[in-house]
């Protein structure tokens, strides 16, 4: 670290403090205050560095000061509910005889009333690069047998029948406690356990890595809202297969990623840092205009992690093995630490606006009923309660009522915007859903549109694209056919060019918001761009549907 660190924000959840020795009552009451504002800014945790002045200069402390200051730290931490965990100690260069030392602390919030911090991680990479096994060996504690041991436990936690999910995006979570220890299934937890023990939550979204399943790539990413991508490349193959445009739709959609270079146990050291240079290589290039960061011991994952919240620039890069499990500690280090992009101030404004929540999936639950799982992207949604979902094929929005929420797969009373769950909708008819829905507030007089505009990027098409072309389009959570309508100011594309074009969805209108980001891909031809205008038919003019036919249910 530099003898002056940054200056120190306001927001955020970062505090500096030169020293905490033995403050008087009042002046302990204010830092205590202010540890509640840093840990609501950090959504749960927060770090104290000590030994720094307020403007970011590293002075350090003497032994005895710092054993008296971290004494205090703990007092805090008592008072607000939350444990406190020494990240990093490290002695600095200041004019002194006596050593001095500054100390990194990670200040997190004990779990109360499931409020605890969830972090959504998709996983990326090439079929065969080893993510199913990472993540076997990161949420059991048991390490590979080098045949693909650990993977083999995540297909157990399937948990099909509570979340649905299908085989082709499977979710695992990594629970870490207030301390900073990883909660897993390995001591026989069930999902329920790990939920109620841990502060911090790493949901992994695995995605497939075959080339043929691009489409449940690509939805996975746009309609499960990942904070983070892991992009897993296997040391011995390198930058293969779908690697590349993994990569590519990370960087589109402008999802923060780092990398994990696996099987590092199968290859001579020489291979790993060819890997190694290889990525760096793609990183830097114009296109990608990344810092790469190699993480070779706790220090550089505590560093990789703040700097990676702060800079979108910087890529953090892992090398480790899921059999000897060389490495594996800094990953763990890196995502107990890893802080969430939106502050509490963010959140609080989403959480004021009216409910929508995206139907990713829908299924149906023996003595449950019909169940939908996605994200609630604003508001806040209750149980019990009455919300439109739509639009049908015919541009309707339908009635139907919440009868009960499970988050993480345990009961939940409240969803809060940016959390994920399954929303049981009791007796409502299953055939009326379909993926790309959306459920709002019946004051929210959703739009919906068969025709919109979007600014665009031709990234790759093999000959000229133009008016009456077909492709698929991505938005979030829909995904449908759409025809170009017209390019503005030109009359064809070629690979490279901006435009901005003129779609019509061919099946049903979909509910789109303008700024939206969008992806649309037909065959090898791939482009992206975002939603800049909507040719809006209102659910008013629609009519909401008060009643269906006989045989359907309606609240």
């Amino acid at each position: 670290m530099s003898l002056v660190a940054f200056n120190q924000a306001e927001d955020g959840n970062i505090e500096y403090k030169l020293k905490l020795v033995n403050p008087s009552q009042y002046r302990f009451e204010h830092l205590v205050t202010q540890m509640k504002w840093r840990l609501q800014e950090g959504r749960g945790e927060a770090v104290y560095q000590i030994g720094v002045e307020d403007n970011g200069l590293l002075v350090g402390l003497s032994e005895e000061e710092m054993r008296a200051s971290l004494k205090t730290l703990r007092r805090m931490a008592e008072k607000v509910g939350a444990d406190i965990t020494i990240l990093r100690e490290r002695e600095v260069d200041y004019d002194s005889d006596v050593p001095r030392k500054i100390t990194e602390v990670l200040v997190r919030k004990v779990p109360d009333n499931q409020q605890f911090l969830d972090l959504r991680v998709a996983v990326l990479g090439n079929v065969d690069s080893g993510k199913s096994t990472l993540l076997g060996v990161l949420t059991q504690g048991e390490l590979d047998n080098g045949r693909g041991r650990a993977r083999l436990n995540l297909f157990r936690h399937l948990h099909e029948i509570q979340s649905g999910r299908t085989s082709s995006i499977s979710f695992e979570i990594l629970g870490f406690n207030s301390k900073g220890e990883v909660v897993n299934y390995s001591d026989s937890r069930t999902a329920e356990e790990i939920c109620e023990s841990s502060s911090k939550m790493i949901t992994f979204i695995d995605l497939a890595g075959h080339h043929k399943y691009l489409k449940t790539t690509i939805f996975g990413l746009t309609s499960y809202c990942p904070d983070f991508a892991m992009l897993v490349v296997s040391a011995n193959t390198g930058i293969a297969g779908t690697t590349r445009e993994h990569l590519g739709l990370a960087m589109a959609l402008k999802v923060p990623f780092f990398i994990v270079i696996s099987k590092v146990d199968l290859c001579s050291k020489a291979t790993v840092e060819r890997t190694v240079k290889q990525l760096e290589r793609i990183l830097k290039q114009p296109g990608c205009n990344k810092l790469p960061l190699l993480v070779n011991s706790d220090d550089d994952a505590v560093t990789a992690a703040q700097q990676f919240a702060q800079s979108p620039n910087i890529t953090p890069i892992f090398t480790l093995s899921s059999v000897s499990g060389e490495n594996l500690d800094l990953l763990k280090v890196f995502l107990n630490i890893l802080p969430p992009l939106t502050n509490s101030k963010e959140q609080e404004e989403l959480m004021q606006q009216l409910t929508e929540f995206q139907v990713d999936e829908i299924y149906t639950v023996p003595e449950v009923g019909t169940v939908v799982g996605g994200t609630l992207s604003s508001g806040i949604c209750r149980e019990g309660e009455s919300l439109v979902v739509g639009p049908t094929d015919d541009g309707k929005f339908l009635r139907l009522k919440v009868c009960s929420i499970q988050r993480n797969r345990s009961e939940c009373r409240v969803l809060r915007a940016g959390q994920a769950a399954t929303l049981a909708l009791g007796p409502f008819d299953r055939s009326l859903l379909r993926k790309g829905m959306v459920m709002v507030s019946p004051e929210m007089n959703p739009t919906i549109c068969s025709v919109f505009e979007a600014e665009i990027v031709l990234l790759f098409h093999a000959t000229t694209f133009r008016k009456g072309f077909q492709v698929t389009v991505h938005v979030g959570n829909v995904r449908q056919t759409a025809i170009v309508e017209k390019i503005h100011g030109k009359d064809k594309l070629r690979t490279g060019e901006k435009a901005v074009v003129r779609f019509r969805f061919i099946k049903h209108p979909e509910y789109l918001k303008t700024g939206a980001k969008l992806l649309f891909r037909e065959g090898v031809t791939k482009g992206i761009g975002h939603v800049t205008d909507l040719q809006a038919i209102s659910a008013e003019e629609n009519s909401l549907e008060e009643t269906l036919g006989p045989g359907h249910l309606t609240f």
